[in-house]
């Protein structure tokens, strides 16, 4: 496997849960008949909020594996910085879907979140310098 083949494996993975994710908040708002906003039901705002903070943090960590891809990065960092997002992003999914307290899930999936994006940037800037 290449490395943007490998890119591109979690490029795909992540596109499909953020479609997965998508999908609980279309099927929220039809059984709720709620074509917009919430309708102050809080399992359709639980919903909405964890595809949404998929989506504001996704794709960022998908470009960089891709860019890491594009700089002949080792196969290595963008499997374990794509594998380890993947774990990240379904933790907190599933922490937040369940609970919109302060869960393991979430908790988990946010501190690992925002280690990827640190340990992904370092090594944008390391293999763009070297």
């Amino acid at each position: 496997m290449t490395p943007i083949e490998a890119a591109g494996l979690y490029v795909g993975i992540n596109i499909l849960i953020l479609l997965a994710l998508a999908w609980q908040v279309i099927s929220a708002r039809r059984s709720e008949k709620v074509g917009f906003g919430d309708g102050g039901n809080e399992m359709l705002l639980r919903r909405i909020r964890v595809h949404a903070n998929a989506a504001e943090w996704v794709p960022g960590m998908l470009v960089g594996l891709v860019v890491l891809a594009l700089l002949d990065a080792h196969l290595i960092v963008i499997h374990a910085l794509g594998a380890a997002l993947t774990v990240a992003r379904v933790l907190h999914a599933v922490g937040l879907g369940g609970n919109a307290g302060v869960s393991f899930g979430r908790f988990a999936g946010t501190l690992l979140t925002l280690i990827i994006y640190a340990a992904g940037g370092i090594a944008i800037v390391w293999y763009a310098v070297t």
